[in-house]
């Protein structure tokens, strides 16, 4: 998707939303028409298994106004959509003055799950190597509030290439950089690369949807960068 970037307002922040319950049926197209009875939709987007193509039931919706995201939390949260069994859940994704990845993670509590819906629930533990180790990376910032908020992505296919960066974490806020690892002699994909989000907010709920997150046939690692190596 290409779009003229808005200047930053208080209008137009904190204006995407974290939806749950939807019915597997439904599609992003009939979600934005439940959705734009209350304003402008920027960008919308459905998890979906990447084996079964079949949706997961949570998805993220972006509105133009602020104003018109906390209409369509008042006018949908607890409501039963056409073919829904169970009320819906429809929460801001970037919720001010929430600055822990804990309390972000309390917004959806279904997050670990959906993200590692093929799999038991477990705490990824990796070790990549000391960020300052390796070639290549001159730039690329460790996440702070003035440089934006680094995330490192692991386990990464051989043939992933920016493209597949940018599609993963756009639908979460704004990405102002993605960078994937290539071997010097291939230029293949090493397995891992980087992404830097300007909100902390919006990079935390991207980290607790993507990890666990099956893209092909593999299992995303998501976490935030480090420079110091993870024992």
């Amino acid at each position: 998707q290409v779009s003229y970037a808005r200047p930053s307002s208080a209008s137009i922040r904190d204006a995407n939303l974290y939806v749950s319950g939807l019915p597997k049926a439904m599609g992003q197209k009939e979600m934005e028409q439940l959705f734009s009875q209350y304003g402008r939709i920027i960008t919308s987007r459905i998890l979906v298994d990447q084996v079964t193509g079949v949706s997961r039931g949570v998805g993220f919706i972006r509105f133009d106004k602020r104003v018109e995201a906390e209409e369509a939390v008042r006018g949908l949260h607890g409501q039963k959509p056409l073919g829904a069994a169970e009320p819906i859940t429809v929460k801001f994704a970037n919720s001010p003055g929430q600055k822990s990845g804990g309390a972000l993670l309390s917004l959806c509590p279904s997050a670990r799950r959906y993200g590692a819906l093929h799999h038991p629930p477990q705490r990824f533990r990796f070790s990549p190597l000391a960020i300052e180790a390796v070639p290549g990376l001159a730039g690329v910032g460790l996440g702070a509030p003035g440089a934006g908020w680094c995330i490192f992505v692991y386990n990464l296919a051989p043939e992933a290439d920016e493209s597949v960066l940018w599609q993963l974490f756009g639908p979460f806020g704004a990405v102002t950089n993605v960078k994937v690892i290539r071997d010097f002699a291939t230029n293949k994909c090493k397995g891992f690369g980087f992404v830097t989000m300007t909100n902390y907010e919006e990079a935390a709920m991207a980290i607790a949807s993507l990890n666990g997150y099956r893209l092909g046939d593999r299992v995303l690692q998501v976490s935030f960068k480090t420079s110091k190596q993870h024992k």
